[in-house]
């Protein structure tokens, strides 16, 4: 696994960062959250050699990445498609959780808040990751692209169809 020798303070370290940048361009995100807002959310993608430890401290927000789950106030656990799917709107989460594609376990109520207020804010990861600087945003979405084709995961929001 490619993950496995990854050094992960400079993961946890950029992925804090994007968190930030996230929080800061959807502040509705933090105010969904409501009284979740100091849980420890742990993010346990099934395919990969690690977990991430969310934790949206008011505001403060730091993810960390481990090969050992931390103590959390709640798990939330898939394939990494799944995860990266509810994000983008790509899967509906109920019907991952009821067919055991997600598992949930701890305060389910910081759970669903966690994903009501990523719901609310319609994110779009490759977006965010293209809001850097315009010379490094072209190559990005190229990587995204193809990454999206190899791997079959959405990296980007799926776009909703018409109304009815």
């Amino acid at each position: 696994m490619m993950l496995r020798p990854l050094p992960l303070a400079p993961l946890s370290a950029a992925l804090s960062m994007l968190a930030r940048r996230v929080v800061t361009r959807h502040p509705g995100l933090l105010r969904r959250l409501g009284a979740h807002d100091r849980a420890r959310f742990l993010i346990d993608p099934t395919d990969l050699p690690l977990v991430l430890c969310l934790e949206p401290r008011g505001g403060q927000v730091r993810v960390t990445a481990h090969r050992q789950a931390p103590r959390a106030d709640v798990r939330i656990a898939g394939p990494l498609a799944a995860l990266l799917g509810l994000v983008h709107g790509a899967y509906d989460g109920d019907a991952l959780f009821f067919s055991r594609d997600l598992v949930i376990e701890g305060d389910t109520a910081a759970a669903l808040a966690l994903r009501n207020a990523i719901d609310d804010a319609e994110l779009d990861l490759a977006e965010e990751l293209t809001a850097l600087p315009p010379v490094l945003a072209g190559a990005l979405r190229r990587a995204i692209a193809l990454a999206e084709r190899r791997t079959g995961v959405a990296l980007t929001r799926v776009a909703e169809g018409p109304a009815w």
